[in-house]
């Protein structure tokens, strides 16, 4: 319950007579004697199947979250919802089972009235049984039926308190399958794994770094993870593809005495092209009391504590064009200097200098003051929403997922006061993907009930990956990257609750994709705003490592869902890139109501690279670049209207806000080219937007409004920003 200044009244636990109770009832379903409808011919003795399952709830109060009501402690963990009606917890069998019997063992805050209801997929529920009088203590069920997920849905509180339960206990015979795949194991050969006895750290980091500085498009893929501890004298200097994460629940677990570095020396001091890398959960000393972090779009700097100083540009100062800081602690003051974009999120700074063009601060202590648009600094107190990114920890002598809970109004770390809330799942419920395992062995880990974690490395699929089960986490190392063949999707998230998809990259293949990436099917229309589904550190790329092709990049149909810094990158350079040699119409479209994007980077499509068709949309911070490789005039033409906007959101829409959105151009095959406006939006009292930019880069085509037909054009060569400040 929720820490009060004086605590609740005690609460009882089941009597020794009820849990004598319990046990008589496993030991007649043991002997199965309670009646079923049998879903298939003959069978085992019914078992309890429920135990170690992943489950879900509705809510979570304080840290009784719902593994504790599988966990098997009968009556020392717990689950327990907020307090109000209604509420319901479900388990994930793993697969369709015959159901013979639930047992639930209630803690003093109990069900009055409830059902139990069974679904074969997560989402269409039918009710099996339904308790009405309940008084607490333990109730022992019979079931029939068939189900892969049993849920109690909770009607009417027999207290004052939410829905509690020790344990809930479900028993059946389960369908067949095949043999089921194991959880966990070996991470692979590309996962560094050390501890402050290592021999050798630096010369494995630096050994690295010479493969992958200037590997933009290669298939190298690595991780270091650092156990809990302290680390002196080092310098991870980190390539492409490279991710360096602490394995402790806290940043300051796992502390490094030197720097973790990112610089352009490869690109002779530009780090307009430092993509894709990260480092997440470390305290740093940095030896000379300021970290370099010179980066651009998908890097990301996440639960990080530096404890110094932080320079965000190359050695000499050169172009930057970054960035993403979230759930951070820097110490001393981060230097801006050249980059021209930033968005950090939920942390803690001792300062910022220099604005460049869009500069956007929410929840974030020690912000500067809102300013927008002199200095261009846009700055809001909190995140309406926010939740962390799943990472890996070590603790108690093995490797677990810490998921941390959601949060609203954010402002500040998760972690500066002490443990974040959250779940951890030990390695075991995931399934260890590697380089070469089948779409179809991937598909069928899920179907199991496990979760995915990739292995770095780059994963081909021959068909979509489907994630149906509410809760799972599919949760990338290394920015290991998964490439659909034969025009596939890569990945569909079905319309349940609590989805977490983090740390990989989704890279278009040779024959065209109509989607990549898609959260809930279309027409979705479930609520998941108890528990939405997350898209972080997740990446879409089109061309550059070779040809691809996809008409929309990633689609939200899903209510409610949350997008925290993502690159959707029709590339510009590399391999494969032309305009029509990579072609993809749409980097963004989103048909889901309350959708929030915290961080979005969209670029280069060749048409609209942000749709909006859902209401109560939000977003903060966007960064775009129109398509450099236009030919000509008439090959952007939409219609009447000069060019396609960079975000749109549709005239059916009537509420959507924005925060600090920038788009630039950038048209050097025709530099003719003239852009009607960088944002297009229907003039309705909800739709609202708030520090609005637009820039033409080195008089390289212009832009003549910044939304509809609002704001100033762009003109000359002197790449100043375009600005309104509000609209409408």
């Amino acid at each position: 319950m929720p820490f009060l200044t004086s605590p609740p009244p005690a609460r009882r636990r089941a009597s020794g007579a009820r849990r004598a109770a319990v046990g008589g009832l496993v030991a007649a379903l043991a002997g199965g004697l309670l009646a079923v409808a049998p879903a298939a011919p003959a069978a085992a003795a019914p078992a309890l199947l429920s135990q170690g399952r992943p489950a879900t709830a509705s809510s979570t109060e304080g840290p009784f979250g719902a593994g504790g009501a599988v966990d098997g402690d009968l009556t020392g963990t717990r689950w327990a919802s907020d307090w109000s009606d209604a509420q319901w917890f479900q388990v994930d069998l793993g697969r369709s089972a015959a159901l013979s019997g639930a047992v639930l063992t209630w803690e003093a805050a109990y069900g009055r009235n409830y059902q139990i209801q069974a679904s074969e997929n997560g989402t269409d529920w039918r009710t099996v049984t339904t308790v009405t009088g309940g008084d607490g203590g333990t109730d022992e069920l019979a079931l029939s039926g068939t189900g892969r997920y049993v849920r109690m849905n909770g009607l009417a509180r027999g207290t004052a308190w939410g829905y509690s339960l020790w344990e809930f206990q479900v028993y059946g015979t389960a369908d067949g399958g095949g043999t089921p795949l194991p959880g966990g194991g070996d991470l692979g050969p590309n996962v560094h794994i050390v501890d402050p006895a290592t021999p050798n750290i630096q010369g494995q980091l630096d050994d690295v770094f010479r493969q992958q500085e200037s590997a933009q498009f290669g298939n190298g893929r690595h991780a270091f993870l650092f156990k809990p501890g302290t680390y002196n004298g080092l310098n991870a200097q980190l390539g492409f593809y490279t991710q360096i994460a602490g394995l402790g629940v806290r940043p300051d677990d796992t502390t490094i005495n030197g720097d973790v570095t990112v610089d352009a020396g490869w690109f002779n001091g530009n780090a307009t092209q430092n993509f894709w890398r990260s480092a997440e959960g470390l305290a740093l000393n940095p030896v000379n009391g300021t970290d370099r972090w010179a980066v651009a779009q998908a890097s990301s700097f996440r639960r990080m504590h530096v404890k110094g100083g932080l320079n965000l540009a190359p050695n000499g100062y050169g172009w930057a064009s970054g960035g993403y800081i979230a759930d951070s602690k820097i110490d001393g003051q981060i230097g801006n200097y050249s980059q021209q974009q930033w968005y950090t999120r939920d942390s803690s700074i001792g300062g910022w200098s220099n604005s460049v063009w869009n500069q956007v601060f929410s929840g974030t202590e020690g912000a500067p003051a809102q300013s927008f648009p002199e200095p261009r600094y846009t700055t809001l107190a909190t995140t309406p929403i926010s939740r962390e990114k799943p990472y890996l920890i070590w603790e108690d002598g093995q490797f677990k997922v810490f998921s941390p809970a959601k949060r609203t109004n954010a402002r500040g770390t998760t972690w500066a006061n002490g443990a974040p809330q959250g779940e951890r799942i030990p390695l075991d419920r995931f399934y260890v993907v590697k380089p070469g395992t089948s779409a179809a062995t991937m598909n069928q880990a899920l179907a199991q009930g496990l979760h995915l974690l990739f292995t770095p490395g780059v994963h081909h699929v021959d068909r979509t990956v489907e994630v149906n089960r509410p809760g799972t986490i599919v949760l990338g190392l290394g920015l290991a990257t998964l490439i659909p063949d034969n025009g596939v999707t890569a990945l569909r998230v079905a319309d349940v609750d609590g989805v977490r998809l983090a740390g990989f990259l989704v890279d278009a293949g040779p024959v065209n994709s109509a989607t990549l990436l898609e959260v809930g099917p279309q027409n979705a229309s479930a609520d998941h705003a108890a528990d939405p589904t997350t898209v972080q550190d997740v990446y879409i790329r089109v061309g550059g490592a070779g040809a691809g092709r996809a008409t929309v990049g990633m689609v939200v149909n899903s209510d409610d869902t949350i997008v925290d810094h993502t690159w959707v990158w029709r590339a510009d350079h590399g391999e494969g890139v032309g305009w029509e040699t990579n072609r993809a119409d749409y980097g963004v479209r989103v048909n889901g109501d309350d959708v929030l994007a915290t961080g979005l980077f969209v670029e280069h499509f060749n048409k609209y690279d942000v749709e909006w068709f859902g209401d109560r949309g939000r977003t903060i911070f966007f960064q775009n670049e129109k398509a450099y490789d236009a030919p000509n005039q008439a090959a952007i033409q939409n219609g009447a209207t000069r060019g396609y906007a960079a975000y749109r959101v549709d005239d059916s829409v009537t509420s959507h806000e924005g925060w600090g959105l920038g788009s630039y151009c950038y048209y050097n095959v025709d530099p003719t080219i003239r852009q009607a406006h960088g944002f297009k939006a229907p003039v309705k009292p909800g739709v609202r937007f708030h520090g609005l930019l637009t820039v033409s880069l080195g008089g390289n085509g212009q832009f003549d409004h910044v939304i509809n037909d609002t704001g100033a054009p762009t003109e000359g060569t002197a790449t100043v920003p375009s600005t309104v400040v509000s609209f409408p």
